[in-house]
This record gives structure tokens, sequence and C-alpha cells, in this order.
């Protein structure tokens, strides 16, 4: 992997993530952009004790464009777009309208590949390894910048989800605090640990459900399986088998491994309402140890935190989607409408291969 960094026209970083070594970037952002101004700004709900970040500047954001207007295809034929270059492997660059910026965090944007009609399921294991090694890259980078602590990356995919831009592509959330959601694990594996005598709370799911009936996929470094209690009609976990905290952890085995893996995993998501249905719009969320200090959480340190990858779709059943009303919304209680064990048996059933 190669690794080239350079500056669009308004000051924004930009990464090129190139395949092979020999390739040159040098294409310069011609377009007379002005300096990002961003009005992000984090507050806490005294109630809930969680964050909100207001961004009204994200209102103007781009919006479905054409695809012959795509902003994350390359330049090319006179038109010029977020990638200066007129091709590229894998690209991350800062996001023209983040949720998160300055002492608030930031955002980042990956384009997976520059084929625009392409989705992350049609990508070949050498590109898929190469979205990984940018993915713990910038999980590197981003958590050596003072105001970070903790590193999300996910896809968001479909328009069902909120998607306004088609091209294939994830985003890069760097907090400023430890996610709500994270927040929640950590006090549950602190009091598993009380509760068993120093248990780690992954290494027991992980292994209650290897034993179990819903697994959906497993390789020798990776298992993935839908969870006891899922929240969403599919819902799969993935984790990969050696307990490590982040995505810099992966030794190299896992890292061979995971493209096969998480590409047919997507592939049956694809499968999933059967042939001639549209693809499953769906959410990726990786799951990482916080950078910050652990003091709250008593007696974790962040090797006890298991990486895993929450994949789910909003989708129920052809035709309709998953909505959250009152239950979920207003109380956060999820309803799922398809067993987990149902669920795990038509994710086996429509095996890609």
């Amino acid at each position: 992997m190669k690794k080239t960094s350079t500056r669009l026209a308004d000051g924004r970083e930009l990464i090129y993530y190139d395949l092979r070594d020999d390739t040159v970037r040098d294409a310069v952002d011609r377009r007379p952009l002005d300096r990002t101004v961003t009005t992000s700004e984090i507050r806490r709900d005294p109630l809930l004790g969680d964050a909100v970040a207001v961004a009204s500047h994200r209102q103007g954001r781009t919006y479905h464009p054409p695809a012959d207007e795509c902003p994350l295809c390359p330049s090319a034929g006179g038109r010029l777009s977020e990638i200066p270059d007129s091709s590229y492997d894998v690209v991350v660059f800062e996001n023209r309208f983040p949720s998160l910026a300055g002492d608030a965090g930031r955002c980042e944007v990956v384009c997976f590949t520059s084929d625009h009609d392409a989705s992350f399921a049609e990508l070949d294991e050498e590109q898929a390894r190469l979205v990984l090694e940018a993915w713990t890259d910038r999980t590197s980078e981003l958590s050596h910048l003072p105001a970070v602590e903790q590193v999300f990356c996910f896809e968001n995919r479909g328009a069902e989800i909120g998607v306004t831009l088609q091209h294939p592509h994830g985003q890069i959330y760097a907090y400023p605090f430890t996610t709500p959601r994270t927040a929640l694990m950590l006090r549950s594996a602190v009091a598993h640990k009380e509760a068993t005598g120093g248990e780690n709370l992954f290494d027991a799911v992980v292994r209650s459900e290897l034993a179990g009936e819903r697994v959906v996929l497993e390789g020798e470094h990776w298992v993935a399986f839908v969870p006891y209690a899922a929240h969403w009609p599919y819902e799969v976990h993935l984790y990969p088998k050696r307990r490590v905290p982040d995505l810099l952890a992966l030794d190299e085995a896992a890292r061979t491994e995971f493209p096969k893996v998480y590409l047919e995993l997507l592939r049956r998501f694809d499968r999933i309402f059967g042939e001639g249905e549209p693809p499953t719009p769906y959410i990726a969320a990786w799951h990482q140890a916080p950078f910050g200090a652990l003091e709250e959480f008593d007696g974790l340190v962040r090797e006890d935190f298991a990486l895993h990858l929450e994949l789910f779709t909003i989708r129920r059943t052809s035709g309709k989607l998953k909505f959250l009303a009152g239950s979920e919304s207003g109380m956060n209680v999820f309803i799922n409408d398809v067993p987990p064990e149902r669920a795990a048996e038509r994710l086996r059933e429509v095996a890609s291969s």
C-alpha cells in the first residue's frame, strides 16, 4: 500500500491509498473554493448525560446530485470533484460539511472505489483489504489528535438509510468523548467482570454464540452471528476470534481473512429478500475501544474491549421497513419483528456461493 497526502483548494486534507507503490499522485485541486467554515458544537443533555452535535452548516450539503455531478468520482473530462486526480483506488478526505470539527472532533469521507456504480460487496478481496488498511491508518492518525477520544468507521448504504451520495463510500467520525453506546458496553463489561470473578464479557458472548444456533459464517479467524437480543430485523455481529481492542491490533492472519469473510457477509445481505429485490440498505459500524482514559469504568483497560463490526438493515421484509416509532424512539426499547434464530437461518440459506 502507498499513502499520499495532499490538500484540497480550501485546505482540507485528502489522502490517496494505492495498491501500487509506484503510483504518482500530484494532481492539484483547481476549484475556486473558499476556506471551509463550520459551526459544530457539542452540547450535553443534563438529563440523559449524552452528547448532541449541533451543526447547522450541514443544511447546505450536497443532496442527491445526478451521477455526472457526483463529488466522489474522480475529476475527469473538465468536471472537477472532491478528488483532483483522474483515477484512484481508495481515497479519504476531510468532510466539507462535517458534523464534528475542531475541538468537537473530525469527520472524514472514505471512497471505497472510483467506480460510481459499484458497491462494497462488489469489490474484490484486494480492494477490500485496501479499505481495511485505510480504516486502520485513519484510526491510528486520528487517535493522536488532542481532541479525539474515540474513532468510529462506518458505512451507510441505501436511500432508505438516508444516504445522499450514491457513490460507494463510508465515513469516519473522530469523537471528543466516549460514545454512549460504547459506554453502555463498558459498564456491562464491568458488571460482568465483577459478577463472574474476572471473566471478560465479550469473550463470554463470542463463546456462547459459537456454541449456539445463530452463527451465520465462520472462518479460522472471524465469526459472524446474529446476536441473542438483536435489535434489528437482520443484524449480524462480526468478531475476530482473538480479542483485540481496535483495528490497529489485528494480526496479519486476521487481516488476510477479513475481506473474504466480510464480502461474503455483504453478498448474503443482498440475497435476504430474494432475487429481483433492490440492494439491501444497511449500516455497517466498527466498534473500537476508546483512546481516552477509562477511569469511570472500574477495573477495565482498553484491551478488555473487543473490536467488532455490527451490520444491520432496516428492511424487515420485501418492500417494508422497520421504523423506529414510539417504543424505540421514545423509550429506546426495540421491538424486533424477526426472531434472531430465523434471521440467522435465512442468512445461512442465502450463501453467495
